[in-house]
């Protein structure tokens, strides 16, 4: 008897293990040319928001939604992304011995956050193409996408609701953002409906926030766009995904669209993984793949800074007059 009870409980251990989203996949194997000349040599995801990487700032999100195991897709010039998550000897050497412990602290908090890995995705074929690139790392488990020009506020702990959502419901959770049907054209348009909220007691988020996708169409012309609410960068999936993405076509812009690929999940069986939810978006969003986001994050993570935000304010103040 005893023997079968512990064999019940390894398997249902396996379960919940199979079944946790313990992996975080981040595509920043981009050009990065909206941001050219800058980043004719350094990684747009390397460009700072204050005194950090916009890549750090994505990689501690997904560590702190409880994310263990993160693999960054890149490409050739972008060897920086791996030394940022790397051991620095020499410098770190230098730092200890002027005892310069905040700055040594600094460079050694990658050691705190999700262990990453890289792998780079060769040719730029899209950004379901870079996710497929994930699929022997993170095999038959769930897991989160993260897109690092996405740079998500921490008052609002997203991808942690997602993925609450996710273990509730089943299924994939995608990130919805409340848009105007001009701003639609850039996103993938979504057509939802209501979750009932008894399906949905005990969780963090608000019931109200949690949506049914059923359907989604990638970057629509405006007479086409399906309502206020666009996709956006953070989903997490169901297994599911991958042997659509291993087949699928090339769509808008002649590239293997992310978006296509989930579209498709909205009809597998829930019982095969299917089935696709959306989590709205209450805090703040900075697109820092524009020079316009970028900026206005630069702003808003300055004016928080516990050093830099008092002077800051007092400068912009004067600005003003």
């Amino acid at each position: 008897m005893f023997h079968s009870g512990a064999k019940l409980w390894a398997r249902l251990l396996h379960m919940t293990t199979q079944n946790a989203v313990r992996h975080a996949v981040i595509p920043a194997a981009g050009r990065g040319t909206r941001f050219l000349p800058a980043t004719k040599t350094v990684p747009k995801e390397m460009l700072p928001v204050v005194d950090k990487p916009a890549i750090e700032y994505t990689v501690e999100e997904a560590t702190d939604a409880g994310i263990k195991d993160v693999l960054i897709i890149t490409s050739s010039s972008k060897h920086a992304v791996d030394d940022h998550f790397d051991a620095c000897p020499e410098l770190e050497g230098a730092l200890e011995k002027s005892g310069k412990t905040k700055l040594l602290e600094s460079i050694n908090r990658y050691r705190e956050l999700a262990h990453v890995h890289t792998v780079r995705q060769g040719h730029p074929e899209g950004l379901g193409h870079a996710v497929y690139q994930a699929r022997d790392h993170v095999g038959d488990n769930p897991f989160a996408v993260l897109l690092p020009d996405d740079l998500m506020h921490p008052e609002d702990p997203l991808l942690q609701a997602m993925i609450e959502v996710r273990n509730r419901l089943g299924g994939s959770v995608v990130a919805l953002l409340k848009v105007t049907p001009e701003q639609a054209t850039a996103y993938g348009s979504a057509e939802v409906s209501a979750v009932d909220p008894e399906k949905l007691q005990g969780l963090s988020v608000e019931p109200g926030r949690v949506l049914q996708l059923e359907q989604v169409v990638e970057k629509p012309p405006i007479e086409e766009v399906l309502s206020e609410y666009a996709t956006v960068g953070r989903y997490v999936f169901d297994p599911a995904i991958w042997p659509i993405l291993e087949t699928l076509p090339p769509g808008r812009g002649g590239e293997i669209q992310l978006t296509d690929a989930f579209a498709r999940l909205i009809d597998v069986p829930k019982d095969q993984g299917g089935g696709v939810y959306g989590v709205v978006i209450e805090g703040r969003r900075f697109d820092t793949g524009d020079k316009l986001g970028w900026l206005q994050a630069q702003v808003a993570f300055g004016l928080e800074h516990p050093e830099l935000g008092q002077p800051l304010r007092e400068y912009l103040a004067r600005m003003e007059k």
